[in-house]
Parts: C-alpha cells; structure tokens; sequence
C-alpha cells in the first residue's frame, strides 16, 4: 500500500468539475475538485481508484473506473495532463494549435483507466517490439450514454486490441457503461460481435485510419489486429496498474540507467510533476480504498 495520505475517489460521489481559461484556448483546463466545498483539486489519473467503489456500501464492484476525455460525437482531442500539477484534462496542442480529429468525429467515449501507465521502458511479448506509449491506459466505451469530458464511470471491461502507433505500443480497452441497456448482455468480446455486429470493425479502421488527414500513414495493430478477450484485457490492466505504482513512487525513475537519454527524460518529467502532485496532505486523512488495493481487487 502507498504511504501517501491523500484520499482515493472510488467513484464519482464526490467530485465536480471547474473550468478554467476560455474555451478553445491553450489555457482552458477542466479540474475535478471535491464537492465538499473546499475546491481542492483531484488527480484524474491519481485519485481516482482504478476499481470502481460502489459509494453507497464503500465496497468493490466488479467495475473498473473510466475517465472519459473525449465524448462521443465530437472532435476536440481533449486528454489528461500528465505532466501538470493536479493533472486537469487540457485540449492537445501541437507547435501552438489546438488539435483535433481531422477525420471527423469519433462515436464512442474515449478516455483511460485512472491508475495505470503504460511503461515506456517496457516491451511487451505481443507489441512487436515496441515500447509503452508513457500513457495511462486507452479506453474506448461503447454505450449510448456521451459521457463529458472529466466524468467518472463505472464500465465493464470487453476485450483490448494492440494498436501500434508511430512505433509506440497503445492498448485499446473496450468497455461498456455499467448502466448501459446493452451492458447485461456483453460480458466479453464475443458478445460484442454477437450482439453489436460490425461495432469492433468500425473501432480497429477508426484507429487505423484517423491520422491519414494529418499526412501520416495509417495505424497497425498487434495479435493479427484481432481483438483479444475479457481475461487477456485484464492481464493488461493489471501490468499497467503495477507500472504506474513503480512510476509515482520513485522506483521506475531508480531503473533508469540502462535506457536511452529519450525515455529516461519521458519518465522523470512525469515522476517529477507526480511525486510532488502525491505527497501527502498534513492532517488530511484517507476515508476509501487506497491504490495498493487495486491489484487485489481485480480478481473478477
């Protein structure tokens, strides 16, 4: 268990989101906060358990939390700031633009797992040689609800497919709302292509083909582009919520020495804004599940 004191939002209950910086700017930021008044600002990627705690019984639920970055049926590429104090969710930029998907709207909610880092000192056996892409975890939901920017969601994990992109391993979680209509009958990838035919093509040509209007080549994918299962999905999960353990508490930054100048200088950048966005809070006392628990909790 982590020694960090600061509490651990298992669920949505208690957090609210403030905007800040006009709209369409480089400065706008969008910051959850506690709704206990006091506007104290909450890592996304931090302080939210990655499994989802149900608030009523403070108890696990066999869901996993989800952050939702980008809504469905939209385009503004909204991400969490990783490498900012408090890691508010901010609209990407690059040489000073705003971006955006130029392939036009994406139809499913798409965000990541709080808690989980993909490893970019790590190559998994089925990435084709390549290395995590310094993230935490992609998830693409699948329900009808559009879900904001910020907002917490209880999902049910389906299946994963292994992107590459510009060289960079880039797991893809598919998942579905817990409260979603179609959420009792998809309890793992098959049901999706049984119930929802055509839903998991439309998601891998999405990935593939998005960044052809930017001038770029298209995606590839790992495993033969297939779409791997509930249990292959959790492994992921799992790897990367100990990653992301190692990353915020110094100890991925002190097995850096035998990595290249450019990934030691992805890790620290991150390990430096995230240790001190961890340190504990004098006098503030953690009421719910702390992040050393997640692991032991993914057992379903």
């Amino acid at each position: 268990m982590m020694n960090s004191s600061k509490t651990t939002h298992g669920s949505a209950s208690n957090l609210q989101m403030l905007d800040s910086g006009a709209n369409d700017t480089l400065e706008y930021r969008i910051q959850a906060v506690e709704k206990d008044g006091a506007n104290k600002p909450i890592s996304l990627w931090h302080d939210v358990s990655l499994v989802h705690i149900n608030p009523e019984t403070n108890k696990p639920t066999p869901y996993l939390n989800f952050v939702c970055e980008i809504p469905k049926f939209s385009r503004k590429k909204f991400e969490i700031a990783t490498d900012e104090v408090g890691n508010p969710i901010k609209q990407d930029e690059k040489k000073g633009q705003l971006r955006e998907f130029k392939k036009g709207d994406i139809f499913f909610n798409y965000g990541c797992l709080p808690r989980t880092w993909e490893d970019p000192t790590f190559i998994h056996p089925d990435a084709d040689g390549c290395r995590g892409d310094n993230d935490p975890v992609d998830v693409c939901d699948i329900g009808l609800r559009i879900v904001n920017p910020g907002q917490v969601r209880p999902v049910k994990v389906l299946g994963v497919l292994c992107m590459i992109d510009e060289g960079e391993a880039d797991w893809k979680i598919v998942a579905i709302d817990a409260d979603d209509k179609w959420a009792p009958f998809l309890n793992d990838i098959d049901d999706v292509e049984r119930e929802l035919p055509g839903t998991l093509n439309a998601i891998r040509e999405w990935f593939r083909t998005y960044k052809i209007p930017d001038g770029k080549p298209p995606n590839r994918f790992g495993l033969n582009e297939k779409f791997m299962n509930k249990t292959y999905a959790l492994g992921i999960v799992k790897e990367c919520n100990h990653a992301w353990k190692e990353l915020i508490t110094g100890e991925k930054e002190r097995k850096l020495a035998e990595h290249t100048d450019e990934v030691q200088k992805l890790v620290r950048k991150l390990s430096k804004s995230n240790l001190f966005d961890m340190a504990p809070d004098e006098g503030h006392n953690s009421s719910q599940q702390e992040g050393g628990e997640d692991d032991a909790a993914l057992t379903f």
